[in-house]
């Protein structure tokens, strides 16, 4: 084993015993507690998580959010499968360069417009979070989907078609609520707020649809109840994933 090796396997250790420990710490938080651990020493670093405009390392943190995961679909495909240069005016690595840049951009704008945050770019797509103190607070979530939507199809697509005669993008849309432990990841001089949350996972593996909008199941019964509603909730599946989905429609 290299000293790499070995530091980096001591690294990992050392932040997954703060991470064992701010868990224990904010366990009861998860149940609508309020317990808060504190360490010897304090490194405060501004996050982008909406809610907590700072956060302390070694101490944990407790939201309610509405994960929100963007998926360009069948983006490996745009960068292993070359389009005939006759038509496109531009090369693969081009493309989804400029195919990334055009939904970031887009998800930025649309995200922020609807108070929420663009946490992580995760190179086909992006993670956003919202607050969920309240239940309507859902909607500023799903009105930013339909936009991200909306806009991809009236605007970016246009616009790669004109500048590299690319094809239309499809995208998927993944929502999912849950609390969340908001806390500071990494090592001195290279740290990074995160909110770590079963949201995030479920967000992720519901935004596999085609121009749709998924929700799971506590999302659904998070959602404010109205009795003239035109929202529906079609069941999806899975798979052999533990929660349900929902296609909103």
């Amino acid at each position: 084993m290299t000293q790499f090796e070995i530091d980096l396997k001591s690294k990992i250790i050392s932040e997954l015993e703060i991470a064992e420990k701010i868990y224990n710490d904010v366990r009861e938080d998860l149940l609508e507690k309020s317990v808060i651990f504190s360490r010897s020493y304090e490194s405060i670093e501004d996050s982008k998580i909406p809610g907590f405009k700072t956060v302390s390392k070694g101490k944990g943190k407790v939201g309610d959010f509405i994960a929100f995961v963007l998926d360009i679909r069948n983006s490996t495909e745009h960068l292993t499968q070359s389009i005939s240069s006759h038509t496109a005016k531009a090369s693969q690595l081009e493309r989804v360069f400029y195919e990334t840049t055009a939904i970031n951009i887009c998800g930025i704008e649309v995200i922020n417009k609807y108070k929420g945050r663009i946490t992580e770019f995760l190179g086909d797509g992006y993670l956003a979070l919202f607050t969920a103190k309240e239940n309507k607070q859902v909607y500023d979530a799903h009105n930013a989907a339909k936009d991200c939507i909306k806009y991809i199809s009236s605007i970016v697509n246009p616009i790669i078609k004109e500048r590299y005669n690319l094809p239309e993008l499809k995208v998927g849309i993944g929502l999912a609520y849950s609390k969340a432990i908001v806390t500071l990841i990494g090592n001195e001089g290279d740290v990074h707020a995160k909110a770590i949350g079963e949201c995030v996972y479920r967000a992720s593996k519901l935004s596999k649809g085609f121009n749709e909008i998924r929700a799971d199941d506590r999302l659904r019964y998070f959602w404010p109840k109205s009795e003239d509603g035109k929202l529906k909730f079609n069941e999806i599946n899975m798979g052999s994933l533990n929660f349900k989905g929902y296609k909103l429609s």
